[in-house]
């Protein structure tokens, strides 16, 4: 399957006899689904059906979408004031009282007011209304699946882009193990060199002593097990991106254990060489997280 990521724009249209309207969906990364969806007064049936549908069509990310609907013939139409509206926004006057200017409002502030003015359909009818709704949902689905093309178009840029960060994680893997630091003759030069240090100490140390010495030595020079671990977790990175889907919150998980390693790698290094490589597998590590956070 193809990787999705969270981002992703789209926009559709459609109209009938009397009306148009335009759909815009746009996806932004988030930790969960947040699908916000605003159409116009009275389409609410509308609004209910294309959330549904985002919801069962997408697992992670901040949607917005929106439509806005005008009518064909812009010259035909006759307005009329929204009392219910009106009634409220002098209930609030009254209300706020000396709080606000005693200077009565005009009638251009008043119509200026958002659906204080609103169309009077005198040739509507509910059929003809239901199969606007029908074919705004349809129009609305048609977006949708335009943003989850878009979102995998990314999902592809995002893959290409981590495969190259996990092939460089894994060329630095492979350096750390050919590093000379890592290699048993250098750990058996630093265990004796130690041992010599600590024999010709004053006071002498006990035989119990030094065998505690040589044993913190050794386990710190050994990092087989970070760079095996390493090597798993690359690994199981290329799987999930091979799966594709909803993989974004496990390639999270993964970018935590693969920092852990390179944390441990970098502690455990008594070498300028293998501290440099520890250190460019935490800058690759990060920059593969940061893409992590874009997809789905």
């Amino acid at each position: 399957m193809t990787l999705q990521s969270m981002t992703g724009f789209a926009r559709t249209a459609g109209q009938d006899d009397l009306y148009a309207w335009t759909w815009e969906a746009r996806s932004v990364n988030a930790r969960g689904l947040d699908v916000r969806c605003r159409v116009p007064n009275g389409y609410e049936a509308v609004e209910r059906a294309v959330r549904t549908a985002a919801a069962k069509m997408f697992q992670r990310g901040n949607i917005t979408v929106g439509v806005s609907l005008e009518r064909v013939d812009q010259a035909s139409t006759r307005f009329r004031i929204n009392r219910d509206l009106l009634d409220q926004v002098q209930a609030l006057r009254s209300e706020l009282g000396d709080a606000i200017a005693d200077t009565p409002p005009t009638i251009e502030g008043l119509l200026s007011i958002r659906g204080m003015l609103e169309p009077v359909d005198t040739t509507e009818n509910e059929e003809k209304r239901t199969a606007r709704e029908t074919a705004m949902i349809a129009s609305g689905q048609e977006m949708l699946t335009a943003l989850a093309v878009a979102r995998a178009g990314e999902g592809q840029r995002l893959d290409d882009i981590m495969a190259g960060h996990l092939d460089i994680l894994a060329s630095l893997t492979q350096e750390a193990a050919d590093a000379a630091a890592t290699q048993p003759e250098a750990i058996r030069g630093r265990l004796a060199a130690l041992v010599e240090e600590l024999l010709g100490a004053e006071p002498k140390l006990p035989e119990e002593r030094l065998a505690q010495e040589a044993a913190v030595l050794v386990g710190k020079a050994d990092i087989r097990e970070e760079l095996d671990r390493l090597a798993v977790h690359v690994a199981a990175v290329r799987e999930l991106l091979d799966d594709g889907a909803a993989v974004g919150r496990r390639l999270d998980f993964l970018c935590q254990e693969l920092n852990r390693e390179a944390n441990t790698l970098c502690s455990k290094s008594a070498d300028v060489e293998l501290t440099r490589i520890g250190l460019a597998m935490k800058a690759t590590i990060e920059q593969f997280r940061e893409q992590v956070q874009n997809v789905e």
